[in-house]
This record gives structure tokens, C-alpha cells and sequence, in this order.
């Protein structure tokens, strides 16, 4: 069990959009495949391994999570896709061997991991309580789509318990559901000193020994750290494991390595052999991790007569926050080395003449230099204000407490907004949401932008946006919420569904039904969208045996079994204008709100695609839609169902009305 298979690596390579995920799940396979290469040429010369354990595939369940900036965002059909194209473009090799790998994947941490530090609470000690409908709808399907769409390489377990058990001791989730029911071609991890956690910190077993079987017999296959290494064999001498289990794991490890080609000869032979130092940092890879970075900033405001700015009208532009020249902020956490940095002032002063303070020391702000800023931006044509969090903030092992910007940030905020003559562009760059209720409502701040942790290039793509090169077409992957919902809500409540009879108020836009800031899917664009129905049934049926009971008695839902889900899938054609002056991409959600059986979402997402159109152009969208794949939902005890009655589809305002019947 020494096999050093996995290395925890933390190189991101060229850092593409941190965090705004933000749908456009098929350029970010193509930023995975830049990835994989320029990992193979820095493995090459000694500075990558070939493992990676990436990507973090967790729900943003709670916005205080400080490694929500990791993960997809909160929706599990969105985060499965990401999960299983992510894995694509780091693993797929350019000859197309499907039994070989580029590089290894790994996809963590399972399961219902979404909690770090938080007022007492931390992941060595916590254990989620989590329902059988809350698993199977929100927390797995996520990693089900990595095993079995993506043909991941790795499954990291979590540090924390699920339902009382360590995930890393669950023969249930591990040898059961990763390795039994989707047949994981690969290797299960954990997550690094996880076995010692729940030996230590937990007291699961009573002896370390104990300890090194239950995770091996569980269907551990690999120990990030020392602990299997020094107890391991005391476990089998004492009978505790047998030789075969362990067999089994080194076989697992081993068969990775095969996959990557350890054992294939020469390494400077074989397909990557020749990748060197002049395939990183190329400049088509720079420009991609630009182009990324574009993609994923989100407009959230524009008042009209606000963005774009005119480069040629701006003379004299401020540019003020603990954000505004940044370097490192821009990559989040498990960042790589980039090529070279362009931070928003720099991005900014390429267009136009710009005069710059930081208005505080740091994020924190615990003083806000307002006099300062209040004259610099009295002076200015318009206003370029970069505010937000960074790592001292919210990172791993650090949740957030609240949902405000950190110290002074927002009364520095509405003092320049109050003195300023020309438009004010509030730029937010953070991983989670926060609550900017104050700057939405208030006419003086004219434009709000949300740019996540955005990479090496981000200050130029912050610019690009901005001054109207590029149309922003980025969307929210999670809700905001108001500061009232965390004041309420214990980060510790797993429950993703309301509770009317404690006032509990749900999670993520599929649930929650109270106040929010922003909502999941939000984001604007230079131009202006619509939707038209061209084609979809009103009616479809479900093929049920003449002896079923449902033929008999009134069902609410029925089993989604392969009788029932044969020819169970329909069209439903639009089409989608650009009806603005400038050409742009657009993302056409298809959400779906099913009849109101086994506490199922209020909404939940079926589909999406990114579109590119020309000013005053259309096109047709065609959604492929399985009913018993896209319009189920999952009963209380975990069983997937199809529930009879109304469901309206909805893309944009557009609302479509579907019965489904027996």
C-alpha cells in the first residue's frame, strides 16, 4: 500500500476562470485538453505529476463554504455535466485509446462534503445528516455522472461522516455504489490523513489497526498519507484484512499506472514524449485562459447609458478597491504558477488614462480611506470600483460567517457612488454570493459585475467586458442570498428541502423559495434575447402493463422502470433571436417544474446551450428531452419516479404546459 499513485497536485497550469463556472461546459473541455498537455510537458521535465486530483464536484449547498469558489456551483445536472467533461479533457488522449490515459483525474470529495470551519463545527469532526432523497437528487448524481459518463480514473472519499459513518470506512458508498453499482474503472483515495481522522479525531475504531482495515475493506484503494503504510500490516497479521483485499488495491493502483503508460518503454518515445517547456504558456494558451476568463464574468446591473464605456469618451477613469490590482487573488485556491498576471488596473489603464487607490489596505478593510477616494473620484469620467474577498476571507478550512463584504468595503462603496458624476461599475470578485442588496437598489451604482476568482488574465477580460469588446455572456451557478438567510439557517442543516413547520427555509434555487439577491442562471448582456416555441407535445403518455395498479387507482407518480422509460424521450425545437446591435453568445436554460408529488423541486434544471448570434440573427435550439432522465424526480426513500400530472417547462419567460399521463 505504499504505491504513490496520487499526488494531492495543485497545479492549475494557466488557472482558467476560477471560479464562474458559468456554463459553457464545452470550452471548458477544450481548457481541460491545454491543461492535460502542458501537464504532460511539465511532467516531462520533472515539475507534474500525471494524477490529478481535480475536480471538486461538491454541491454550493451553503454560500459560507469556503471552497464553493472550488466547485461547479449548486445545481447537480450542471455540476454532473462539468464533472464528466472536465474529466474528458484532462483524461481523453489525442490517438482516442479509450483504455489509456493522457493524464489521471480524480473526482472529490465524496460525500455531502460542504463544510470546513464554521463557528465550532469543522470537517474532521462533522457528520452529515442526510436524507435518502437528498443523496440520491442533490449530493451523488454529481459523482455518478463522473464514474460512469466521464470514465473517471480516481473518486477521493471526504474527511467528514455521512449518516454516522466516515465515508472512507462506507462499504455501502464505496465498494457498494462507486465500485459496485457505477463500476469505477480506476482507484478510490482518500482524502489525505482521512483514515487518521476518523481513527483520532472520530474514535470510530477503537485501534489504529481497526482503523486500516475498515478503510480497506470499505474499498479504499489508496491512503493520501502515512497511515496505511505503518498500520496496514499489522492489521493483516492480526487478521483483521486479508492478503486478497489488498491485492485488490495494489492491482487498482497498479492498472492506473499501466493506463498512463509507466510501464510502456521510453517515455520519450511515446504520444507526449516530446512536450517541453514550448508547449506552456504558448500564446494560444494564454489567450485562452482569456478568452475563459471572459466567458465566465457575469453582469448582474446595467443601467442604461452605464457599460460598455466608451474608450474614446473616457479621459479620466478611477479605478479604486483592495482588488483592483491584485495578483494572486485572481487564481483562488490550488492555483498554479501562471505565465504572468494582468490585474484589473493593468487590464484597464491599456484603454484608457486611469488614476488608482486602493481605498484599504486589504479586503478586510477594517478602515476604509474615504476622503481619499471621494476626491478621486469626483474627478473621474466614471468609476471602476473592485471590491469583493479573497483567500483571507473564504478558502479551505475557512468558512464564512456572513454574506456582507468584508469591514468598510460597502460604506467606501456608497461614499464614491454619492460623489461620482459619470457611471460607477462595482466589480466583485469572490467565490461565493454576496449580498450587494445596497448596490442593486442604489441608481448611482450603475453596474454590477461578478468575476469570481477569474485567473492570470482576468483583469484583462475584466477590461474586455467593460469597455464593450467583448459582450458578457457569463451566469450565475449559484443563488445569492440575503445576509437574513445565514443569520437564520445553521450551515450545519443538511436538509436541501423547506420545513414550513420550523420555518426552515430550503437551499439553492431548486428549493428555496424566500428573498434572494441574485438567482441561479442570472446574469445580462449588451444585447437582448428572445425565445420562441416552435415545437414541443402538449401531451405524453406513459406505457404501463394493462395489470398495473396505477390503471386501477390514482397514482400520483410511477416507478421509472425500463418498461415504463421506452420511447420515452420528445423534442422540443425553439428559436432564439438576437435582437440587440451587437453580436453575442447566449445560454438557453430549460428548467422544468414538475407537479407537486414527493416534495420535489420547485424547479430544477433539464438543459442548457450556449449559442453565438450575430446582431438581428436566429437560430434554432433543438432539447432532446428523456422523461424518465429529465423530468423524474426522486421519491422520500430514494427511488427515482415519474410524476403524472402538469409540468411546465420554462426557458426564459417563456412557459410551455406538458401532461403526463398513463
Amino acid at each position: 500500500m505504499a504505491v504513490a499513485v496520487g499526488q494531492r497536485n495543485r497545479y492549475k497550469f494557466h488557472c482558467f476562470a476560477h471560479i464562474c463556472i458559468y456554463i459553457f461546459i464545452y470550452a471548458e473541455q477544450m481548457s481541460l485538453q491545454v491543461v492535460s498537455t502542458e501537464a504532460r510537458a511539465m511532467y516531462n521535465v520533472g515539475l507534474a505529476g500525471l494524477t490529478f486530483w481535480s475536480p471538486n464536484i461538491n454541491i454550493f449547498r451553503d454560500p459560507r463554504w469556503g471552497r464553493g469558489q472550488e466547485t461547479p456551483g449548486e445545481d447537480p445536472l450542471l455540476s454532473s455535466k462539468y464533472g464528466s467533461f472536465y474529466v474528458k479533457g484532462l483524461q481523453q488522449r489525442d490517438d482516442g485509446d479509450p483504455d489509456k490515459l493522457k493524464v489521471a483525474a480524480c473526482c472529490k470529495h465524496y460525500t455531502a462534503y460542504d463544510l470546513d470551519n464554521w463557528k465550532g463545527s469543522d470537517r474532521y469532526h462533522f457528520n452529515a445528516v442526510v436524507t435518502k432523497q437528498d443523496m440520491d437528487d442533490t449530493f451523488q448524481p454529481p459523482f455518478k455522472s463522473c464514474v460512469i459518463d466521464g470514465n473517471v480514473a480516481s473518486v477521493m472519499c471526504s474527511y467528514n461522516q455521512v449518516n454516522g459513518k466516515p465515508t472512507c470506512a462506507d462499504p455501502d458508498l464505496l465498494s457498494g455504489v462507486i465500485r459496485g453499482e457505477w463500476n469505477l474503472n480506476g482507484y478510490i483515495v482518500t482524502d489525505c490523513d482521512s483514515i487518521d481522522v476518523f481513527y483520532n479525531s472520530q474514535n470510530y475504531t477503537k485501534t489504529p489497526e481497526e482503523a486500516a482495515a475498515a478503510a480497506i475493506l470499505a474499498g479504499v484503494d489508496l491512503n493520501c498519507g502515512s497511515f496505511l503504510g505503518q498500520h496496514t500490516e499489522a492489521a493483516v497479521k492480526g487478521g483483521l484484512v486479508n492478503e486478497h483485499a489488498i491485492d485488490l488495491a495494489v492491482s487498482n493502483n497498479f492498472a492506473t499506472l499501466m493506463r498512463l503508460g509507466f510501464f510502456d518503454g521510453d517515455p520519450s518515445k511515446q504520444l507526449y514524449g516530446k512536450l517541453g517547456p514550448k508547449d506552456v504558456c504558448t500564446a494560444e494558451n494564454q489567450e485562452l485562459a482569456r478568452e475563459a476568463a471572459r466567458q465566465g464574468i457575469v453582469l448582474l446591473k446595467n443601467t442604461a447609458g452605464s457599460l460598455p464605456l466608451s474608450p474614446t469618451a473616457i479621459k479620466n477613469l478611477a479605478v479604486i478597491g483592495p482588488n483592483a490590482n491584485v495578483t494572486k487573488t485572481m487564481i483562488g485556491n490550488y492555483e498554479g504558477a501562471p505565465c504572468k498576471y494582468t490585474t484589473p488596473l493593468q487590464g484597464l489603464a491599456a484603454s484608457v488614462a486611469t488614476t488608482y487607490l486602493p481605498g484599504c489596505s486589504n479586503v478586510a478593510c477594517s478602515t476604509a480611506q474615504v476622503d481619499d477616494v471621494k476626491k478621486l473620484a469626483a474627478a473621474a469620467d466614471a468609476t471602476v470600483l473592485v471590491m469583493g474577498a479573497d483567500l483571507s476571507i473564504e478558502a479551505e478550512s475557512r468558512d464564512r460567517v456572513d454574506v456582507l463584504l468584508p469591514g468598510q468595503q460597502q460604506l467606501l462603496i456608497t461614499a464614491v457612488a454619492n460623489v461620482s458624476c459619470g457611471p460607477v461599475i462595482l466589480v466583485i470578485m469572490s467565490g461565493g454570493g454576496i449580498d450587494v442588496s445596497f448596490a442593486r437598489t442604489n441608481d448611482k451604482i450603475t453596474s454590477i459585475l461578478w468575476v469570481g476568482y477569474p485567473g492570470e488574465a482576468g483583469g484583462a477580460a475584466i477590461a474586455d467586458i467593460i469597455f464593450g469588446y467583448y459582450n458578457p455572456s457569463g451566469r450565475l451557478p449559484m443563488t445569492w442570498y440575503p445576509q437574513s438567510y445565514v443569520d437564520k439557517v445553521s450551515m450545519t442543516n443538511m436538509n436541501m428541502r423547506p420545513d414550513p413547520s420550523n420555518g426552515y427555509p430550503g437551499r439553492t434555487y431548486r428549493f428555496y423559495t424566500g428573498e434572494t439577491v441574485y438567482s441561479f442562471g442570472d446574469g445580462l448582456s449588451y444585447s437582448q434575447f428572445t425565445h420562441e416555441l416552435i415545437q414541443a407535445p402538449r401531451l405524453v403518455s406513459v406505457p404501463l402493463e394493462e395489470s398495473h395498479v396505477c390503471h386501477s387507482s390514482e397514482c400520483q407518480s410511477v416507478v421509472a422502470s425500463e418498461q415504463t422509460c421506452q420511447n420515452s424521450t420528445f423534442d422540443m425545437l425553439l428559436r432564439v433571436k438576437n435582437e440587440g446591435t451587437i453580436s453575442g453568445s447566449h445560454t438557453v436554460f430549460l428548467f422544468s417544474s414538475p407537479p407537486a408529488v414527493h416534495n420535489s423541486p420547485q424547479k430544477h434544471l433539464v438543459g442548457f446551450e450556449k449559442v453565438f448570434l450575430n446582431a438581428q440573427t436566429g437560430r434554432h435550439v433543438r432539447f432532446k428531452v428523456d422523461i424518465c432522465k429529465d423530468l423524474s424526480v426522486v421519491d422520500e426513500l430514494g427511488s427515482k419516479k415519474v410524476a403524472l400530472g402538469e409540468h411546465v417547462l420554462h426557458v426564459g419567460s417563456l412557459k410551455h404546459f406538458l401532461s403526463v399521463r398513463i
